[in-house]
């Protein structure tokens, strides 16, 4: 186990803070895990962890030695190096650098019946986090993002889904790519949308089928429509014509569930 760290001038805190950008995360290929439960499911996903700092007044050494077989991978911080690391509150006291991994189409295992989430864009990383703690409760396939561009390792993506990023198959992919994925699959194409749609709930979940989202904004592009094999539409009882999209997928996903027998 590492000497205990009690200043924030330290390279290593100082390495992990950097990885709080953007760009810094895609240079180095790594990520930050906030919370015991987190970084365990990232372990038992297979993930590779590096570093992981705790802070010895929240959680005991003795503790996390029990969690990990690597000693050298333990760093004891300070309660003021931990708090200035620590996003959430209820972190545990720990926080681990993990490398990342690709997420492509060719990667995603399919079942026999497959239920796939696709959404066109996600203009919030919690939204995506939302997303993907319906995707886990409901047991679907895969998430697939129609934009190569995606942030998955975002720590709000990390935070807001409970780690569920991490339970999960994800794939980011271009809208082209994804469609062509799909036919190939022999999935069919539900497309959210609010013109000459079937209502979400009279539509046959119960072959091979993707359900697919747009942004709450602009909807989905025509490169979607054009390919879609029915659209479906939650009816709005109120004044607007939307919700939000971690909410509208949670209603259509698990209305296919149900349309399964939860299976």
């Amino acid at each position: 186990m590492h000497f205990k760290i009690t200043s924030t001038q330290n390279p290593k805190v100082k390495s992990l803070l950097a990885l709080e950008k953007p760009r810094e995360r895609r240079k180095q290929q790594l990520f930050v895990i906030e919370g015991k439960k987190e970084i365990g499911l990232a372990l038992e996903a297979g993930y590779k962890i590096g570093n992981i700092f705790f802070c010895d007044e929240i959680i005991s050494a003795e503790e996390v030695s029990k969690l990990f077989n690597d000693d050298k991978l333990l760093i004891p911080v300070s309660k003021d190096v931990f708090d200035k690391l620590a996003v959430r509150e209820n972190s545990g006291g720990m926080i681990a650098v993990a490398e990342q991994k690709l997420h492509t189409l060719d990667q995603i295992t399919l079942s026999n019946n497959p239920l796939v989430l696709v959404l066109e864009s996600v203009e919030k990383p919690g939204n995506l986090g939302a997303i993907l703690r319906t995707a886990d409760a409901s047991g679907v396939d895969a998430v697939i993002i129609c934009d190569p561009q995606t942030d998955f390792y975002n720590p709000n993506v990390i935070r807001s889904s409970i780690g569920c990023i991490f339970t999960k198959q994800v794939a980011a992919a271009t809208s082209e790519e994804t469609i062509n994925w799909l036919k190939k699959n022999n999935i069919r194409i539900y497309c959210t949308y609010l013109k000459a749609s079937k209502l979400y709930h009279l539509t046959d979940y119960t072959q091979p089928s993707a359900i697919v989202m747009g942004t709450e904004a602009t909807g989905l592009s025509d490169t979607w429509v054009k390919n879609s094999d029915a659209n479906i539409i939650i009816p709005m009882q109120g004044k607007i014509d939307s919700m939000n999209v971690s909410t509208a997928a949670a209603v259509v996903v698990f209305e296919a569930k149900r349309q399964r027998g939860f299976n």
